[in-house]
Order: structure tokens, then sequence, then C-alpha cells
């Protein structure tokens, strides 16, 4: 593995991030944030220098990179963009100490929305730009944008793009070469940002919460302006065009294009995952609004308006809030959690298994039943009238059971850490699914900054695998992936 090709690409990468912060520097700027302009500048200095010092001065012959050098690029570049958009919160003085700033950052560019911040309301709204926008370079992916912006690496981009985005079929594109997918993914991710940006301006939010809003919603990342979230608005114009777009943006991305592009309909309303994905959402919808008006003595009213929006936040792995859901009958809030764990569409910007992959989960599950009384009948596993290879079946059994053993994992770290059961529980499922908000002590009014020192590195270790989906992270801790040639 060529070490100097991994830190020559990843300079560019750094360099990328740098750049990005002219954004919040401009805006405080603008705003006179003196403390928080000198932050921005600082942060991007190094980070500019540093990247174009990778750059520049270590040299490759080989512009093409193997899949482990694609592998092993992913995840240092995704640790070091993390370490790197930690800077501004730490030099403008936002947080305690640096781990704070690292949580808080890898929270943003994972888009799970976990904050450690305990009055969002007094920061620099710089700074809170820049902690919004992290989530919109994160949610279609630091990688893709690489991939798309610079024509340097080949066939190597193929290698990165699947090392870093969550797709449901592994060997399926929407266009030969992978440069001109990553184009159509983030121009589609553009115009929904520019769509919510006006609709909220039309609804009377200002340019602050507008942007604030849509950079948080489009990527499933959650991050809002105020403590109280979304509720701070009290709107409901506002919360329903979020709403639609966090349902939107839980679709995979790659139907869109079929619609739009290619002018095929019945791509996204034949899919069996997008079927099967509104018809959850919707029957999670039904049982939460249902237990809200009986057991919570909600009207009709109030119960559809929060409990659907909750529902779609939670699924879709926003992690907004208009309503304390932490505050519900058990039967919603076991709902909510079971959601964590699901999430939305493979190809989209939310976390968690996805939907397409309980699907494939459940009928493994029910083939095995009928393999039982039958042990040599060859059942193949079909999806919408398709086989699913057994490739990626094995591959769907073994992600799910390495995300049940992390979640366990961290599960009993959380707990002997001495967090209380429903606290730790869903902090490590809402940071696996990079969800945000959860239950107990990390509900939707409350924070991460009680987290223990220890329990904060184990979430951070959470969201990047989830994030990453698991394979990218732990194959680095694989003997063997470091001694193959």
């Amino acid at each position: 593995m060529r070490i100097k090709a991994i830190l020559h690409y990843l300079g560019l990468i750094i360099a990328i991030i740098g750049v990005s912060m002219i954004i919040p520097l401009l805006w405080s700027l603008f705003l006179k944030e003196s403390q928080a302009v000198s932050a921005f500048a600082i942060s991007m200095a190094l980070s500019i220098a540093i990247g174009m010092i990778l750059w520049r001065l270590i040299k490759v012959k080989e512009k093409n990179i193997s899949r482990r050098e694609a592998v092993t690029l992913v995840a240092v570049g995704w640790i070091s963009i993390s370490l790197v958009g930690a800077l501004p919160y730490t030099l403008c003085g936002a947080m305690p100490n640096f781990l704070d700033a690292f949580f808080e950052s890898v929270s943003g560019f994972t888009t799970t929305g976990a904050t450690v911040f305990t009055n969002i309301d007094i920061q620099y709204q710089g700074l809170l730009i820049w902690r919004s926008l992290t989530q919109w370079l994160g949610g279609m992916g630091i990688i893709m944008l690489f991939v798309a912006l610079l024509p340097l690496l080949g066939i190597g981009a193929a290698r990165l793009a699947e090392a870093e985005w969550t797709g449901g079929k592994e060997d399926e594109r929407l266009t030969s070469r992978m440069r001109d997918t990553a184009k159509i993914l983030w121009l589609i991710y553009l115009v929904m940002t520019v769509l919510e940006f006006i609709l909220l301006k039309i609804a009377g939010l200002s340019n602050f919460d507008s942007t604030m809003v849509t950079l948080s919603t489009i990527p499933s990342g959650g991050f809002a302006a105020y403590n109280l979230s979304i509720a701070a608005y009290n709107s409901l114009l506002v919360e329903g065009i979020v709403l639609f777009f966090m349902i939107a943006t839980g679709v995979n991305y790659g139907l869109y294009y079929f619609l739009l592009w290619r002018r095929k309909p019945g791509k996204l309303f034949k899919n069996p995952e997008f079927r099967f994905y509104i018809l959850l959402l919707l029957g999670a919808a039904l049982l939460i609004n249902l237990d809200l008006i009986i057991n919570m003595g909600m009207s009709i009213g109030e119960a559809v308006r929060y409990g659907s929006f909750q529902t779609a936040a939670i699924m879709t792995s926003t992690g907004f809030s208009v309503a304390d859901f932490n505050s519900w009958p058990p039967l919603s809030k076991a709902i909510l959690l079971f959601l964590m764990v699901t999430g939305a569409s493979a190809g989209s910007t939310s976390g968690a298994l996805k939907v397409v992959r309980v699907l494939v989960l459940a009928k493994y599950a029910y083939r095995q039943i009928k393999n039982a009384f039958n042990p040599s009948a060859v059942i193949p596993l079909k999806l919408g009238g398709n086989i699913v290879p057994e490739g990626i079946v094995n591959k769907t059994v073994g992600m799910a059971i390495i995300y049940f053993s992390v979640a366990v994992t961290g599960f009993l770290i959380m707990s002997g850490l001495g967090l209380d059961t429903v606290t730790a529980l869903s902090a490590t499922v809402s940071a696996l699914g990079n969800v945000g908000p959860g239950l107990g002590a990390v509900g939707p009014l409350e924070n991460y900054a009680s987290i223990p020192a220890l329990g904060k590195g184990v979430l951070i270790f959470c969201m990047i695998a989830g994030r990453l989906e698991f394979f990218t992270i732990l194959i680095l801790f694989l003997p063997t992936f470091w001694r193959w040639k």
C-alpha cells in the first residue's frame, strides 16, 4: 500500500474543507463577530496550508489507487476532516476542550446532529452556519464531492465511492463512469437544497434560519439554530415544508435520477424499498398518532402534527424535534427506538441499517424457516421480482451481525460508565444510526455534554462507523488488511 498516495489525496480533501470555511467566515465578518472571524481565518489558513503541503510535496507517479488504498483514504479522510472541522469550535472558545469540539465536528460531518452545546441560542451565527455546513458537506459525502470535482483518480474513483457511499446494490451505478454518477447525485442534492431554502423563505423565515434549516434537513442532519429545534418557529407551514423534505431526502437518490432524467417513474413507484419505506413510515406514524390520542390525551390535530413529524425525523435520521417525545407513552418511544435502527432508504442521506436491508433480512429469515422443512431445496431470495445475488445477501447478514455486535458493545460500555439503561441504549443506537437525539438524558430537549469522556469517545467511533457502514472502518483493525498485497 502506498502511504504517499493516501497522503497526497488526503491533502486535497483537507484543502476542500479549508476552502469551505470561507462561507462562515464571510457570515461572521458581515455580522462583525470578531472572535469567530479570527477562529475561521486561522482554521482556514491552517487547513489549506496543511492540505497544500501534503498535495504539493508528496508526489505520486501512478494516479489510480488500489481498493486497499481507497478504503484507507476514506477512513483516514473522515477522521482528518473531523479534526480540521473541530478547530473553529476550539479557537472561538465555544467548547471547553478539544474532545467536545471533535465530538461536535464528527456529529456534523456524519450528519448525526448530536450536540454537546448546552445553550445553542447564544452561539455565534457564523459558528452555527459552519455547524450545519459540515452536515451538508457530509450528507452526500466528502469523498463523493472530491470524486465529482477532481477528475484525477481514473478507476480509483469507483473504489473511493464504494468505500464511502451508503448504497444498497453495490453492483449498480447510474452511469458507466463513477465521476458522472457523483455529479448527478450532487446536482440532485443541490436542487433540493435550493428548493427548500426558497420555500422556507416564502414561509417567512429569515436568511439565517432558512439556511440553517435547509443545510440540516437535506443531509438528514438535524442541527438546529435554537435549543427548541424546529419547535422554536411554532409554524405549521415550516413544519410541513421540513416534513416533506425529510421524507424526500430519505428516498434513494438514484431513483430521482430515473424519475427526472430518464423519465421512468416506474423505477420509483414500483421499487420495493421505496414502497416499504413509505408503508413503514405511514404505519409507524399511525401507531404513534393513535398512542398519543389514547394514552396522552392529545387531540387528533396535535397527534398528527407532532407524531407524524417525529416519526419522519427519527426514521430518516434527521433528528429535528417539534415536541418532547421523551415524555411520550412507552409504545411511541419504543417505535421511535425501532425506527432509529431501521432508518430510511439505501442511497439516501439517512443513516442506520436502511429499509432494503431490513427487507432482505426478513426474507432471509423466512427462507431459513422454509429450508428447515426442506433442507435440500434451493430457494432464491427475491426482491421486487428480481433475484438478490447471494453475495449481497451474505453482506447484508454480515452487516446486521456487526451492527448489533457494535450496538451491544457500546451499550455495555455506556452502562458501565453509569448511564441509565434507556440513555445508554438510545445514545448508542442514535450514534450508530446518525440520528442525533435519543431518550432519557439525551432526549430532544437535552444534550450530550454530560456524557463522560470515554463515553463520548465510544459515540464518536459509533458515529463514524455507522456513517461508513462499518466495513470501511473495521477492516483497518484486521492484521491481514495490512499484510495484503
